[in-house]
């Protein structure tokens, strides 16, 4: 508690807290009023927060830079969590129903949408950045509203177009090397959720984790990150429909970062579904740009992402 508790004393020192749509929000950076820079809005991945762009944040109002990064619903100081959880009754939390079982892509694109409206200001629109699951909203945000959208970032993140959801792309041949399955707890159409555990103690476990999601950080760095982690994500936001158009999504710039080393969403995935957007729109294709890097960046190596994605403005 210690560990989390600091870093987020520290995150306070970079950014302010604001209220946005159903969750929190970390924005700062140069004032709209002084500066014609369109803002970057950051949408994490599953099972994590807002935090998790904390250090790509601070480079990035360095650099005069305008971001923010909002806590999904569900997410962040507004979770919501099983019981079994917060008690470690690790028998139960394989079976226990999430609170969060009803939480879909609607309720995230509705979020993020607020925010978009509420930080489009002068500048008129918005760079989105979505890591992992994250793709899925800034997709179906960018298809909502691409008058608000400056550019899609996909930050080595889902885009599905030939199939319709995550969950759909994780059976694929190309995603057989993943190691998330490891981590994973009980049965999604039981419990409502994919699950994890952060709280859990077993060094093998957490290992396992590490190695998943943050296999290029060292353990002792990756503690403060698995604090902030939540343990559901809704199994309906993986299996709703995250496709978007050519005629209003396949019409905006978009980048796809992909990261060589990630072994939550293998390599081989990633070029699938930038293969596969390319060919949806082949007037329009992915920016790409590659990070020798795991599945988490903004942790392993966030002067390197953050001086990436400045350059998208």
């Amino acid at each position: 508690m210690n560990q989390r508790r600091n870093f987020m004393q520290g995150v306070a020192g970079v950014v302010g807290g604001a209220v946005a749509g159903a969750g929190l929000s970390a924005c700062g950076g140069a004032d709209a009023a002084e500066t014609p820079n369109v803002p970057y809005l950051f949408i994490h991945g599953a099972w994590h927060t807002g935090l998790c762009w904390s250090f790509v944040l601070a480079k990035m109002t360095a650099a005069g830079k305008r971001v923010c990064a909002i806590d999904m619903p569900g997410a962040g100081l507004l979770a919501k969590f099983p019981q079994s959880y917060l008690t470690q009754d690790t028998t139960a939390l394989l079976t226990e129903v999430s609170p969060l079982k009803d939480i879909g892509l609607q309720a995230y694109e509705d979020a993020v949408i607020a925010q978009v409206r509420a930080m489009a200001g002068s500048s008129g629109k918005v760079i989105l950045v979505g890591h992992s699951y994250g793709g899925c909203t800034v997709t179906r945000v960018a298809e909502k509203v691409p008058e608000l959208i400056q550019r899609v970032v996909y930050l080595t993140a889902f885009v599905p177009v030939q199939l319709k959801s995550l969950w759909d792309y994780f059976s694929l041949p190309e995603g057989a090397t993943s190691q998330t399955g490891a981590t994973l707890l009980g049965d999604p159409a039981v419990t409502g959720a994919v699950r994890i555990n952060p709280r859990n103690a077993d060094p093998a476990y957490v290992e396992k984790a590490r190695v998943s999601f943050y296999n290029d950080v060292p353990t002792a760095d990756f503690i403060p990150f698995a604090a902030t982690l939540m343990p559901d994500v809704s199994f309906k936001g993986f299996t709703d429909d995250a496709r978007g158009t050519p005629g209003r999504w396949g019409k905006l710039p978009r980048s796809f970062i992909r990261c060589t080393m990630d072994q939550a969403l293998p390599l081989a995935l990633q070029d699938r579904m930038i293969a596969e957007a390319d060919a949806a729109t082949p007037g329009n294709k992915f920016d790409q740009h590659t990070l020798v890097s795991s599945h988490s960046p903004f942790a392993s190596m966030p002067n390197e992402l953050a001086a990436l994605l400045a350059t998208m403005s």
